[in-house]
């Protein structure tokens, strides 16, 4: 149908009134800006977890300033800053997991050795005789 057949309604109006004066539709491009730059994670959570955990030399504190600093950056869309703050809190968060996962395992082979030497001949004694105490006593003594 076409607009010189069509009777439109008084409160309507064409756009056109001729066929010569309409266009061929056109695309329309939407520019996204940096569609692959994706922004920089800010690793709040993990920090949180890190923090919480109260660790060696307030790693996991650190590691938060960072994040909310990242995510401060970020919703500024400052990404360069947003960045740097990132890996930081990365960095941080990694050493602060090291040193939660270093004393733990640290202790369990003091405490595997200990059984070790206890296991054996000389360093055996009987926990609940008379003299187990002295012998144990007799392991820390210069």
């Amino acid at each position: 149908m076409d607009n010189h057949s069509y009777n439109f309604p008084s409160d309507c109006t064409p756009l056109t009134n001729s066929k010569s004066a309409r266009k061929p539709a056109a695309s329309t491009v939407v520019n996204m800006g940096n569609a692959g730059n994706c922004p920089p994670k800010d690793y709040l959570v993990w920090s949180l977890c890190n923090t919480l955990y109260i660790n060696f030399c307030c790693l996991g504190f650190m590691a938060l300033i960072y994040s909310i600093k990242a995510r401060d950056q970020k919703t500024q869309g400052n990404l360069q800053m947003a960045q740097e703050c990132s890996d930081k809190a990365k960095w941080y968060n990694i050493l602060a997991a090291g040193w939660n996962m270093l004393i733990p395992l640290l202790a369990v082979v003091l405490l595997v050795l200990l059984l070790i030497h206890l296991s054996t001949s000389q360093g055996s004694f009987d926990f609940f005789g008379e003299d187990g105490f002295q012998h144990f006593m007799k392991l820390f003594s210069w």
